[in-house]
């Protein structure tokens, strides 16, 4: 798949192409439903499928301070469309200037100019150009002029996630700060995911026979609320059993967040400075600050037991 960061970088034989444009952030269910159309129908008419997404998320450059929390970076997001069978993906950067564009010069420099739409295929509140004034139905009569055309498809998508409300990406942050990552997962298809680095924390894992990975994560990353959680610690592509732990370390005083996996009975791994994920499966609870040193020993064996379990029921289903 190819993955363009500007306008130029697409080739310049770039041929007629199958577009879907927006942030796409996590690569949820409803995202799913378009881009697989996209695919679907770039298929059927002979062309490549193009999806264009924008970095950084254009509220922080219309917005500052507003930067949502990020359900997935753009390598990740790159790496699910290209699993759902997109050619390629375009990331613009989302400067300042290119926010004063106005829909319809949108629609000439990015989709007719350089992406030589044969059709774009959107959500149907998909907004577009300076102040957001551009819609789907200029987005079809701009169509005509170009010779493009339009669908728009219905994204609703819902289920017990957030007592039934639409699946959205505002949703899923939501859960996630609340901690429901199993109603986050519905919504995403998959345990939602943090990554970042694996730095040197107090070692206090260590010394209590529970050595973590202390992951710095990026920037904006959508963290789940504070607590234990099940899931997995992935290096190098392999995939290993975990009990994750969020929060400040109140055992310790700690005034720091952050999140900490521990590999369940891997023995001597050493992962500092190592790129890792970590996947949330399921809550196993929140954190507490107990009596003694020997009461949080004795609850630390009972989140990885109960951890180990939650994994075990998962990938028997």
């Amino acid at each position: 798949m190819h993955c363009w960061r500007g306008l130029e970088d697409i080739p310049e034989d770039w041929g007629r192409s199958v577009v879907t444009i927006g942030s796409y952030d996590g690569v949820h269910r409803g995202h799913q439903l378009i881009i697989g159309r996209a695919v679907e129908r770039a298929r059927e008419l002979g062309v490549p499928s193009v999806v264009v997404t924008f970095d950084p998320h254009p509220s922080e450059v219309v917005r500052p301070g507003t930067h949502p929390p990020l359900l997935a970076p753009h390598q990740r997001r790159a790496e699910l469309m290209a699993g759902l069978g997109v050619d390629a993906v375009l990331i613009l950067p989302f400067t300042a200037a290119f926010s004063q564009l106005s829909p319809a010069d949108f629609i000439a420099k990015v989709l007719v100019d350089k992406l030589h739409a044969k059709l774009v295929i959107e959500g149907p509140n998909f907004r577009f150009g300076h102040r957001a004034a551009g819609n789907v139905t200029f987005l079809a009569e701009l169509g005509a002029t170009y010779d493009y055309g339009t669908e728009v498809i219905e994204l609703y998508v819902s289920g017990e996630a957030g007592g039934g409300e639409p699946f959205s990406s505002t949703l899923t942050r939501r859960l996630i700060a609340e901690g429901d990552v199993a109603g986050a997962a519905e919504i995403l298809g998959r345990p939602h995911r943090v990554e970042g680095v694996v730095v040197r924390g107090a070692q206090r894992g260590r010394e209590l026979g529970f050595p973590t990975a202390n992951v710095e994560t990026l920037p904006h990353t959508a963290i789940p609320a504070d607590g234990v959680y099940a899931g997995w610690l992935t290096v190098d592509g392999e995939a290993m059993p975990a009990a994750i732990s969020v929060g400040t370390n109140p055992q310790f005083d700690g005034t720091e967040r952050t999140v900490e996996a521990y590999a369940i009975d891997r023995v001597g791994l050493d992962l500092y400075g190592l790129h890792v994920a970590v996947d949330f499966l399921a809550y196993v609870r929140g954190m507490l600050k107990f009596e003694s040193i020997d009461d949080l020993l004795v609850a630390m064996a009972a989140d990885v037991k109960r951890s180990s379990e939650l994994i075990a029921a998962y990938e028997r289903d």
